[in-house]
């Protein structure tokens, strides 16, 4: 894959984040996709990532701004860095009570692409940032 490719891969995933199109997300996934969690677990393949996104879903409404990709010159590894701007809906277990609190989050997240769709996506935000954010 070429890194052309690759970031228009990543733009189609982001689109498709930003329009709620989480059929059109995991479109651009392998099926035994890896998805590191922020602070959390490793999860593998399609099923599970759609559990991931319908628990999000629930529990937060995100926009992502300010959106940059880059990817390395054989289109196999990628990056974004992006701005989540976030309204947090319904109470996420472990974490403070939600009260429809908004926060604007900086994040960033690291993909490996094979056979021109995403093998892995491992995501980083400042959790302390937001629970200071919503906590208030």
């Amino acid at each position: 894959m070429s890194q052309t490719a690759a970031l228009a891969l990543l733009d189609r995933y982001y689109t498709a984040f930003n329009a709620g199109d989480w059929e059109g997300m995991l479109a651009c996934l392998s099926d035994d996709v890896a998805h590191d969690i922020n602070q959390g677990a490793r999860q593998v393949g399609k099923d599970a990532f759609r559990s991931f996104l319908a628990h999000m879903e629930r529990c937060y409404a995100e926009q992502l701004h300010d959106l940059v990709l880059m990817a390395s010159a054989d289109g196999t590894r990628a990056s974004a860095e992006f701005v989540v701007h976030g309204q947090y809906l319904n109470t996420d277990a472990g974490l403070p009570e939600a009260t429809g609190q908004r926060y604007v989050l900086p994040a960033g997240a690291f993909f490996a692409i094979e056979n021109g769709l995403i093998a892995r996506v491992t995501v980083y935000y400042n959790l302390a940032d937001w629970e200071a954010q919503v906590i208030g």
